[in-house]
Parts: C-alpha cells; sequence; structure tokens
C-alpha cells in the first residue's frame, strides 16, 4: 500500500472512526482534501449550469419569467385589452363573450407552461442537492481541519509539558547535588 493510502486510513481511523475503504465516498473525498490540504468547496451553481442543455435552460427563463410579478402584471393587462375589445366590437368581436377562444388559450398557456415550469423546479431540486452534498463536504472538512488543529495543540501542550518536567528533573538534579556537596562539608 502507499504511503497517501495508509495515510488516509490512520486518519480516517483517528477522525472518523471508520477505515477509509468504509467510506461513503463524499468522506472520502474530503478526507483527501483535508490530508492534501486542497479546498472541497467549489461554485455548484456555476458547474451545473455549464452541464445545462438548451431546453434546460429555457425551462429556466420561462419558469423565471411565467412565476413573476411582471408576467401576472402583463397578462392582467393582456386579459382586460382582449376582454375589453370584444365587448366593444359586440356581435362582430373575434371571440363574443363567453370568451369561448380566449378560455382555450388559457388552457393550452397552463398545459404547456405546468410542464415547463416543474422541469425546471426538477432541475433546482437537484442543483440544491449538488448544493447540499458540497455543505456536507465543506462541513466535514471543516471539522476534520478543526480535529487535526486539536491534535497539534495537545502535541505541542504536551512537548512544552515535557520540557518543563525535563527542566524540574535538571533543577532537581542541580539542587540534590547542591545539597549533598553541602552535606560533604
Amino acid at each position: 500500500m502507499s504511503e497517501t493510502h495508509l495515510d488516509l486510513d490512520s486518519l480516517s481511523r483517528r477522525w472518523l472512526d471508520k477505515a477509509a475503504g468504509e467510506l461513503p465516498p463524499l468522506e472520502k473525498q474530503a478526507l483527501g482534501h483535508a490530508a492534501r490540504r486542497r479546498p472541497v468547496s467549489r461554485d455548484i451553481n456555476r458547474a451545473y449550469d455549464d452541464k445545462a442543455s438548451l431546453g434546460e435552460r429555457l425551462a429556466d427563463r420561462v419558469a423565471a419569467f411565467g412565476g413573476s410579478w411582471t408576467f401576472i402584471g402583463l397578462f392582467g393587462v393582456f386579459l382586460a385589452v382582449w376582454t375589453a375589445l370584444n365587448l366593444i366590437l359586440g356581435r362582430g368581436a373575434f371571440d363574443p363573450y363567453p370568451f369561448i377562444f380566449l378560455n382555450l388559450m388559457l388552457s393550452m398557456v397552463a398545459a404547456l407552461q405546468a410542464p415547463v415550469i416543474m422541469m425546471s423546479q426538477n432541475r433546482q431540486a437537484a442543483k440544491d442537492r449538488l448544493d447540499a452534498a458540497n455543505d456536507y463536504q465543506v462541513n466535514l472538512k471543516a471539522e476534520i481541519e478543526i480535529m487535526a488543529l486539536h491534535d497539534k495543540l495537545e502535541m505541542i501542550r504536551n512537548e512544552q509539558l515535557q520540557s518543563i518536567i525535563e527542566r524540574q528533573n535538571e533543577q532537581l538534579e542541580l539542587m540534590r547535588r547542591m545539597l549533598d556537596e553541602r552535606t560533604a562539608r
């Protein structure tokens, strides 16, 4: 086995209580990034949008416009103008009351707009799942880094304590020799 693999395995056992081979891919990747001191965060939106097809981008734009106050306002104005024009024209109107052609057009718009908005929502849900997975990796790597810092601080503290104990032992030995010299006189 390579040194890196052994390193990852020991780190995994130490910080995650599992062998590296038992880790799910996201955890293994976060641990690897932490061990190599590499960032794990990435811009999910850019990566996801770069792979979007023309139809997916179009669905996002239709959903963004169809779910806006601008669309509601413009559509309200269109309906008001359609209704007013047909009422003013009376019997010579192209769609007299009860506006059967308008109802047909509204049904067709709704029939087309609903699946397009659902496609956009499905895409957004997939993007949210990727974003959540990325957040999990970043959080896990941060936890691992904090544990590594705790280990380093503990090691430094132990080294300092060992150094203090050694100095105290040296001083005690010096005091014993001085006391032995004094008693020998």
